[in-house]
């Protein structure tokens, strides 16, 4: 178990649209959410990248010009902080993912580790939108992790379901990675793992035991258990607008900051104290 907990604090997601939530998008409001963060206790801000064009806001961005100036404004509003980058693509061409991640150089980025379908139900019985692939064969991701270790960035390994955890293991059986492990169990979609405390002591026996880990947990209200017994087993911690827009008793958030404070709450009844920058940077080995 870590003493110290770390918080990522995912500031915006990728389709979340800003006319309908208060998500920031242009470099200003990823800055000023960063800091409320960052205030609160998150050493480590995990951004999307949003169209800077008006009206649209809701579109994501592989434009590297649009990385470096939010990496930019954050690292000043921000002194020592991590960027944990995006890399998700559905499809065949996620290049721009990959010269993101390679010409900016982040400090971590994520490494969406296997496929899922990504499926949600509505009330009504009928799909909340169309039936989709989230692919991530083999072969993609081993290209996010040629890139990222030819830059010195370190993968965290979204794991969106339980076999998914088990390929990370593979991964470094076979070379494919053989730097700091960090897995990110992604728990609450509808058709991946469930936003479940008991299931993390199934995931916890099937990690590779030197490696970190934390849960993204997506939901509403009913996320809280799942985040403090993530605490209690000594987990790191991520919460962020991209998760969640509730707290435990179902108040609406408008911050990033309110949602950081939850969870560094969690972590104090815990018994563990909140890492700064510099220990979370010693924690995970990341060598800049």
């Amino acid at each position: 178990m870590s003493d110290k907990a770390v918080i990522t604090c995912a500031l915006n997601g990728v389709l979340t649209d800003p006319r309908q939530h208060n998500v920031p998008v242009t470099p200003e409001e990823m800055a000023r959410e960063a800091k409320a963060a960052f205030e609160a206790g998150a050493s480590i801000m995990h951004i999307h990248l949003r169209q800077q064009a008006p009206g649209k806001g809701h579109l994501p961005s592989w434009e590297v010009a649009v990385s470096k100036e939010i990496q930019q404004a954050i690292r000043e509003a921000c002194p020592g902080v991590i960027i944990n980058h995006t890399s998700g693509v559905s499809g065949p061409n996620y290049s721009g993912a990959l010269d993101c991640i390679r010409q900016t150089r982040p400090e971590i980025a994520a490494c969406n580790a296997g496929s899922l379908n990504y499926l949600k139900v509505k009330a009504d019985n009928s799909w909340a939108w169309p039936p989709m692939m989230f692919d991530n064969a083999v072969e993609k991701v081993k290209d996010y992790l040629d890139v990222m270790n030819a830059v010195g960035t370190i993968p965290e390994f979204e794991c969106f379901d339980v076999g998914i955890v088990r390929c990370v293991g593979m991964y470094t059986q076979v070379g494919m990675y053989k730097g700091p492990l960090e897995y990110n169990f992604v728990m609450g979609v509808a058709s991946g793992m469930p936003a479940d405390p008991e299931l993390l002591s199934i995931l916890l026996k099937l990690k590779r035991p030197e490696a970190h880990w934390q849960v993204t947990a997506i939901g509403r209200e009913e996320i809280w258990p799942l985040h403090q017994r993530c605490a209690d087993l000594g987990g790191h911690l991520r919460t962020g607008l991209e998760d969640t827009f509730y707290l435990a008793d179902g108040k609406k958030v408008t911050s990033n900051g309110q949602l950081v404070e939850a969870v560094a709450a969690c972590a104090r009844r815990a018994g563990r104290e909140i890492a700064s920058p510099a220990e979370a940077r010693k924690i995970f080995g990341t060598n800049r």
